[in-house]
């Protein structure tokens, strides 16, 4: 790994996803193995974890349309894809990118070592039967694979007769994919025990997880504010943090709209959404390098943690109480650590699963700490990481592009239907008349009483009538320098016009454009 004059082998960071594997076979594998980090926390991770396409979890209680959110962003059918009021989907479904069209059932898939779901075996025939992979030929495919989950029911009857742990296994996934969709009903919003639950499992991936509040196209425009206030309470008391996590309000299907008073809301909340969806193939290499990080701190603290315990167990007698004592007393050894090595305690595994989990070990057969292994991540943390980062930018800028393509992203990018066409500063993008003509008269009026001198305005004699606008002075030069076409300090009729055009747009709550577009420039200043 280190040559003679200190410096690092160049072949670990040819590239990102290369250099991810090697850090983690060689320098935090070893430290997991040794302190049985995967009976606890989760299990090792393969070549296909890191080899994989960006995926997206849609978890949600039944007929919040998480399968046919699927099916609006595809805007095709998908195998074993079935819609209704009633709790219709009952398996989990990654639905991912094939040549031919077909369903893999999950004890096949678990086998396959392309896919990254080999260590859901863990979870026994019971989920297995309940997982399976919809393959087949789409677009949108080609960049993401998406995760359809049964619909989250209420009651603890449900819950037990699932057969497995179920806000274990969406913790599985959710370790391993790039964005967590919550969905919600606006209709009826009703958060159940399993789904708070759920929530709370999902609770250290914050950064993944954003929220849809769909179907909301059935109430008005009063009700939904009463409706989204409700949620971000109900989210607030769950979640437990300050910071909220972003909502997208919308009616994420095909259909007319029920109630279309909110149109332009959904519009531009759906294209956030889709945003946020398209950048996913980008920003992927750097989700992984930052899930590496968060498995490195948390394998680091349990080693401290494991050592501990051996190092405070008797060696001869009295082992069994010891044991009890040790797990009773672990939050005490938690800020014993804690103190002694600087470390957060946000890093710190939950205290009752921990505790949970070590009365069913063998004390005896844990490891005493070897700073060996520690100071290999402590390395990689701080070298090694570091390099890599730099390499993720590398490659982010190599493949700009690289965005989600097909289905329902196609249909938002262009011609009249696009978001803002024809709005704020696009209006008049197609008529044949300079759109500003039309208020000219009005602003011509102004501009006579401005005292122009040889068909101009000063830059002081226009500010006195653009200030009255009440925006601030960094928006009124911005507009300054699209209406001063020609670039002589002074405005012309024609350019007045332009520049109260654009205060007008921007009144209006509409952005300004970096450069003035073709269709607003004035007649008289085309060919310039």
């Amino acid at each position: 790994m280190f040559k003679r004059d200190g410096k690092k082998d160049p072949e670990l960071f040819q590239n990102v996803s290369e250099g991810l594997k090697k850090l983690y076979r060689t320098k935090l594998f070893p430290l997991e193995d040794t302190y049985r980090f995967h009976d606890f926390h989760s299990p090792a991770l393969e070549d296909a974890d890191f080899d994989n396409k960006p995926m997206v979890l849609l978890v949600g209680q039944y007929s919040t349309g998480k399968t046919t959110f699927i099916r609006h962003l595809m805007e095709q059918d998908f195998p074993g894809m079935r819609i209704g009021p009633e709790p219709t989907t009952d398996s989990f479904i990654a639905v991912m990118h094939g040549e031919q069209e077909g369903l893999i059932p999950g004890n096949a898939l678990v086998v396959d070592p392309k896919k990254p779901f080999r260590k859901l075996n863990a979870f026994g025939n019971a989920f297995l039967n309940r997982f399976v992979c919809a393959q087949m030929p789409n677009a949108v495919l080609e960049s993401i694979s998406i995760i359809d989950t049964p619909g989250i029911l209420s009651g603890e009857k449900q819950r037990i007769s699932r057969g497995y742990d179920f806000a274990a296994v969406l913790e599985w996934f959710a370790e391993r994919v790039d964005r967590i969709i919550l969905l919600f009903d606006a209709h009826k919003l009703d958060i159940s025990d399993e789904f708070s639950e759920v929530i709370r499992a999902l609770k250290n991936h914050e950064d993944k997880m954003r929220v849809v509040l769909n179907k909301a196209d059935q109430i008005g425009t009063q009700q939904l504010m009463r409706v989204y206030g409700a949620l971000m309470w109900s989210l607030g008391k769950i979640v437990g943090t300050p910071e909220v996590i972003r909502v997208y309000i919308g009616s994420f299907w095909a259909q007319p709209l029920l109630v279309p008073d909110n149109r332009k809301l959904f519009e531009a909340e759906e294209q956030d959404l889709f945003k946020d969806i398209q950048g996913l193939p980008r920003n992927a290499a750097l989700r992984k390098l930052n899930d590496l990080i968060k498995r490195a701190r948390l394998a680091k603290v349990h080693a401290y943690i494991i050592s501990s315990l051996k190092k405070e167990m008797p060696n001869m007698f009295g082992k069994d109480n010891k044991k009890k004592e040790l797990i009773a007393n672990l939050g005490e050894i938690y800020i014993r650590i804690e103190k002694e090595h600087q470390i957060s305690p946000g890093d710190f595994p939950k205290l009752a699963k921990m505790q949970e989990i070590l009365a069913n070990q063998d004390f005896s057969k844990f490891q005493a700490v070897k700073p060996k292994l520690l100071e290999a991540v402590e390395d990689m943390l701080a070298n090694d990481i570091a390099k890599l980062m730099t390499l993720v930018r590398q490659e982010e800028a190599a493949m700009p592009s690289q965005a989600v393509q097909g289905g329902a992203f196609e249909g938002t990018m262009n011609g009249p239907f696009g978001h803002g066409y024809g709005e704020g500063a696009g209006e008049g993008i197609d008529e044949l008349e300079w759109v500003v003509a039309r208020d000219k008269p009005t602003y011509d009026e102004i501009f006579y009483t401005l005292s122009p001198v040889n068909g101009k305005v000063s830059g002081a004699m226009a500010k006195k009538e653009m200030v009255k606008s009440k925006l601030p002075n960094t928006v009124l030069g911005k507009i300054w320098k699209l209406a001063d076409v020609d670039k002589d300090g002074f405005l012309d009729d024609d350019e007045f016009a332009l520049a109260n055009h654009l205060i007008k747009v921007k009144l209006e709550g509409h952005e300004l454009p970096t450069d003035l577009p073709e269709h607003l420039i004035p007649p008289s200043k085309r060919g310039l």
